[in-house]
């Protein structure tokens, strides 16, 4: 659960500098490259969804 929060401040890219240093002595970074690859894959697919679904009621 660490490293999905890690990613998900990346994402917003705020992140405190205590809490990024943290991150680096903790955390793993094949483990973060591959809930970033997840989190940005459902991230795309949950736009493709609401899309299609603004696209159908409209």
């Amino acid at each position: 659960m660490t490293t999905v929060r890690a990613v998900l401040w990346g994402f917003l890219g705020v992140r405190r500098k205590d809490d990024y240093q943290k991150d680096i002595e903790r955390l793993n970074p094949l483990h973060l490259i591959a809930v970033g690859l997840v989190l940005a894959l459902l991230f795309v697919v949950g736009l493709m969804v609401l899309v299609n679904w603004a696209v159908k009621v409209a």
